[in-house]
């Protein structure tokens, strides 16, 4: 690619990235966001070990698997890695996830689209870069998308992560106007992922009592999602920030909302579950912060109330803080503990596996699709997907036509 293309698009997304050097790290981590899923370890320990551009290169150039993994152990000192044999084999799957989506045509469209929405790319070492991400290890965002105001992003250094049920009740969304508007009186910034009920509540009342505010989001900063929260979500644009690790024209889908929630805890110097079902999403959240070592807390509720088992459930399986006000929620944030060794995981996991969730995530219920299809929407290797697609045949979720796969209707099935 011409290099004063690539300065043009660096320029639409970073000021002060004007050099060729700095033009072709934009690109890369653009490109990286586009390639890999969010969450994808194996990217960000190539990234970690090689750099963004070397790594985009490496792959760019179809260069071989035990190649690449000799050179992630030339140079990766203290991280902890697989013996070499299993680290070949991971750096070989994650090759047949990438290549399917590696088109610069597509890295372009998105560094276009971001600068059409004044977004603009943060990268780690960005004064504006949330530290609190980094704890993931290699599971780390390459960079992220953002709009917004800088003052937003710096109010992360001290902020709670509101969460909760989408489905909530009159109770539930009064205790996060409630504990919104506290927080901020105190001092925090809030975190949400924009979502129905607890999240836009939590937004909302941050908003009106002219708090700082920051929304997560599974797709492109580009296309707000729910679309009923159109209105909320340019309002926190105005005033606060709207953060994804995922480029400009990417959709939400269920895998990349249960990845948003990693990055809604590590942003936080605390996590409070207001109101959750048995099995709510929220419960995903709050596994991620109790894995970061991140303060948990968790508002009790009526003991006869679905919305509210979910928060029991971390009170007394998975020791999370009771707390009922805003100045309970505010004496979490402390020095950050290491997680409990030996505790119970909150990831069920006697539904679909990952890999299930993302091969799904990508069928259509009405267009059949390949597999070679398949794999590069949901960011997988061919043969990856072939093993969920034999799992999900046989619980009768997916079904096989003469022209490819489709997700089965809950009517044939």
């Amino acid at each position: 690619m011409e290099a004063a293309l690539l300065r043009e698009l660096a320029q639409g997304v970073r000021a002060g990235d004007a050099d060729d050097a700095g033009a072709a790290e934009v690109f890369a981590r653009s490109a990286w966001s586009l390639v890999s899923e969010p969450g994808d370890g194996m990217a960000g320990l190539l990234v970690g070990c090689l750099g963004a551009v070397p790594a985009l290169e490496a792959v760019i150039a179809r260069r071989p698997a035990d190649m690449l993994a000799r050179e992630i152990l030339s140079v990766a000192g203290d991280v902890a890695l697989p013996e070499p044999a299993d680290l070949e084999e991971q750096v070989r799957h994650a090759l047949e996830r990438w290549r399917p989506r590696l088109a610069s045509a597509e890295v372009v469209t998105a560094l276009r689209q971001a600068r059409r929405v004044t977004a603009r790319l943060l990268i780690p070492g960005d004064p504006e870069w949330p530290e609190g991400v980094d704890d993931l290890g290699p599971h780390a965002p390459l960079a992220l998308w953002c709009r917004g105001e800088d003052r937003a992003l710096a109010a992360l250094g001290r902020s709670i992560a509101l969460v909760g049920a989408r489905a909530a009740s009159g109770y539930g969304e009064h205790l996060a106007m409630e504990a919104s508007a506290g927080l901020v009186d105190r001092g925090f910034a809030i975190v949400s992922g924009a979502a129905y009920g607890i999240d836009g509540m939590a937004h909302r009342a941050a908003l009106a009592s002219r708090g700082s505010t920051v929304a997560f989001l599974a797709g492109g900063v580009d296309r707000f999602y729910p679309a009923a929260h159109d209105a909320l979500l340019t309002r926190i644009v105005e005033s606060g920030a709207v953060l994804s690790e995922l480029p400009c024209g990417a959709a939400p889908t269920k895998w990349r909302f249960l990845q948003r929630n990693r990055l809604i805890a590590a942003a936080s110097q605390a996590t409070v579950v207001l109101e959750a079902g048995w099995r709510s999403g929220s419960l995903n959240t709050a596994g991620h912060a109790a894995a970061l070592g991140r303060p948990l807390g968790a508002v009790p509720g009526p003991v006869t109330s679905p919305t509210s088992a979910g928060c029991h459930r971390l009170i007394r399986e998975y020791q999370a803080e009771c707390v009922t006000n805003a100045a309970e929620m505010a004496e979490l944030v402390g020095p950050v503990m290491d997680a409990g060794a030996g505790q119970p995981t909150l990831f069920d996991a006697s539904g679909p596996t990952s890999d299930q969730v993302r091969v799904l995530d990508a069928l259509s219920t009405r267009s059949s699709r390949s597999i070679k299809d398949i794999a590069a929407r949901s960011g997988m290797s061919p043969f990856a997907v072939r093993g969920a697609l034999g799992a999900l045949e046989l619980e009768g979720t997916v079904a096989e036509r003469a022209t490819g796969w489709v997700r089965a209707s809950r009517t044939s099935r």
